[in-house]
């Protein structure tokens, strides 16, 4: 399985990667950026069966691969942001930098831009989601599209927020925001599809059931952030969608997939696309 080194996927997952998890499946943990696992579930990787991949890459992906039904972010009030130096800003021809073109963040912001920029942004650049403060702050771009813990700390850089993708979303909507996504390869069949599913649902409870078990594990990975921030982003990013989309959640991915078809930003899903074993 490859997940981000971020609080919310160390937190969920620290009971089931540390063998804590009954009748689950070993696991044997990759971690990377969520851009390199949007990479590896298009190009079919053979080294992980599980990824924790944006909702935006489904699309490209649901042939051969699952969404399970919990293990992933979604939540309200926690959108990506759009930061400037100079508050306010124009975005009209300027320079933004996003964490990827395959994200939802970056959906999010297309959708959000078609709105309200109807000039249209300048050029998309895609980096690392830890470069873009310091390349709004340091003037090498225009304007940076943000997610996880940014929200917390995008102050410290003397940055302003331009507009929240999430408050957009949530009000021409009413739904609540698709982040990140876990599938699996259905070539593993439906009964074991199933077993993950439970033991990703397994792992999430027990982690709010002693919160205390996974610290040592988040911390571990969660390289220099505060231990504070931490906490406010596992409170943010796992709730109820977490152990299960419901009705909501699924709903809130076919939302944001159908808009962005529309605007031709992704292919379009299939009736049965999003449906589980």
């Amino acid at each position: 399985m490859a997940y981000s080194p971020c609080p919310n996927d160390t937190f969920v997952f620290h009971a089931w990667a540390h063998g804590l998890v009954l009748g689950a499946p070993a696991l044997d943990v990759t971690f990377a950026d969520i851009d390199v696992t949007n990479g590896w579930a298009e190009r079919g990787s053979d080294d992980h069966d599980i990824l924790k991949v944006s909702y935006a890459v489904l699309p490209w992906v649901l042939d051969e691969y699952a969404l399970l039904p919990c293990g992933g972010a979604l939540g309200r009030g926690c959108g990506p942001l759009v930061l400037t130096r100079e508050a306010g800003l124009d975005l009209t021809g300027r320079t933004v930098a996003v964490p990827s073109e395959r994200s939802t963040a970056y959906l999010l912001f297309r959708l959000w831009a078609a709105d309200v920029v109807p000039g249209g942004v300048g050029e998309v650049v895609v980096m690392p989601f830890h470069e873009i403060m310091p390349a709004v702050r340091d003037g090498k771009v225009d304007a940076g599209l943000v997610i996880h813990e940014a929200r917390f700390t995008y102050q410290q850089y003397g940055l302003h927020r331009l507009a929240d993708m999430g408050e957009h979303w949530e009000s021409t909507t009413g739904l609540p925001i698709p982040l990140g996504a876990i599938i699996a390869k259905r070539s593993l069949g439906a009964d074991t599809l199933r077993l993950l599913a439970e033991s990703a649902r397994a792992s999430v409870r027990m982690a709010w059931d002693d919160p205390e078990a996974s610290r040592p594990y988040v911390r571990e990975h969660a390289q220099e952030m505060d231990p504070a921030v931490a906490d406010q982003h596992i409170g943010l990013y796992v709730n109820e969608f977490t152990a299960d989309l419901g009705e909501d959640g699924y709903a809130a991915v076919r939302g944001l997939l159908t808009r962005a078809a529309a605007e031709g930003l992704v292919p379009p899903l299939g009736p049965d696309a999003l449906d589980f074993v």
